[in-house]
């Protein structure tokens, strides 16, 4: 169990230095692989200790690392570390270790607001495509999530409490809603707009730029800051809802604000890079196997951890089938079912308890 401040500070600088080593590394991989030394050399150029050199071919591999190859990874660690706090956030908030975003419709509410904006944002007079990129596409993303979150919530709130069965249940249905929706904006859209729909979904990485690192470093420093507001309230929330309230917290001003921030942040990445799913599942859990327990240390470390394992998943997905990609929301699912039916089963066997409890 992780419980002295050196041991938690030990815990924190291997997960910050394992990110660190899986962004250089995947930063190399790719059509055109990259020498250590080279990536030395343009972190040099970039902090004025250097000098850019003439070469062609230096000068097309300086371009391929900061135009393409760096923004993708940095985007891959901010979205791996936007899916793994709100997987955080949703398992303290209902309080079991397999809640994730996707498991109660917040993906795929997203993925229907983006559909949605893919069929009629062109149909919109006054909209570029730079504007239906940058501001309707997230804002869609954002209510399709906020609405089906709110929908499983209300139908698994019975008097006045969350019940779990029921809300995996509405979750399903919401889900299921959500996905026919999708389906039927791909069946009535023409062919870029389908194949736009088709691969989105499949979760993607390959239209990075530093655009798309701005919105979701933004979205990701406000919703992990206001998050860490909320640890102390969600560490009380485990006690039991009864307990919580006795205690001077708000339980629904708390579940309020943390569905609120779920959303931000599932939405502005998946409107951004498709449906990722099982990070937010998987991360959270690994880590409350390590001994993380206290929400504030689990968000930050979830950070830490999601984006170095999201930084790997990309790097392999585009480099196992070379030179075609793998999306890597498939990636994901191979990985992540397995893993979730065997947590599910550990977590229902007598005399045994997930993560969660750890």
């Amino acid at each position: 169990m992780i419980q002295s401040l050196p041991r938690v500070r030990t815990y924190f600088g291997l997960l910050a230095a394992l990110l660190v080593l899986c962004m250089l590394a995947s930063a190399r991989l790719g059509a055109v692989v990259l020498t250590w030394a080279e990536i030395g050399g343009f972190a040099a150029e970039a902090l004025g200790l250097g000098t850019p050199s003439t070469d062609g071919l230096a000068t097309l591999h300086r371009d391929v690392f900061f135009q393409i190859r760096l923004p993708r990874v940095v985007l891959c660690a901010l979205v791996g570390a936007a899916l793994s706090a709100s997987g955080t956030l949703m398992q303290a908030l209902f309080r079991n270790p397999i809640v994730e975003p996707g498991l109660i419709g917040t993906s795929a509410g997203a993925a229907l607001g983006a559909a949605a904006v893919f069929v009629l944002g062109s149909k919109v007079q006054g909209l570029s495509s730079t504007v239906v990129a940058s501001v309707v596409l997230p804002g869609a993303a954002f209510l399709g999530a906020l609405a089906a979150t709110w929908l499983v919530y209300r139908l698994s709130a019975a008097q006045g409490r969350v019940t779990v069965a029921t809300m995996l249940l509405a979750g399903i249905a919401v889900n299921a809603l959500a996905t026919g929706g999708t389906g039927c904006f791909s069946y009535f859209a023409r062919d870029p707009q389908a194949r736009s729909i088709t691969f989105w979904s499949l979760g993607s990485f390959s239209s990075a730029d530093w655009s798309g690192v701005y919105l979701v470093g933004a979205a990701l420093a406000l919703g992990v800051g206001l998050s860490l507001q909320l640890t102390k309230g969600l560490n009380a929330l485990q006690l039991g809802e009864n307990e919580a309230q006795y205690l001077g917290v708000n339980v629904r001003r708390l579940q309020t604000r943390v569905l609120l921030l779920n959303t931000l942040l599932v939405a502005v990445a998946t409107s951004l890079v498709g449906v990722i799913g099982f990070v937010g599942l998987l991360v959270p859990h690994l880590l409350r196997l390590l001994g993380f327990s206290d929400n504030r240390r689990l968000l930050l470390g979830a950070c830490l951890l999601g984006g170095a394992l999201l930084v790997v998943a990309d790097a392999v997905a585009r480099t196992v089938i070379a030179p075609a990609e793998l999306p890597i929301g498939v990636l994901t699912a191979f990985v992540g079912a397995p893993v979730f039916l065997w947590m599910l089963a550990r977590h229902h066997r007598p005399g045994q308890r997930g993560g969660f409890y750890a």
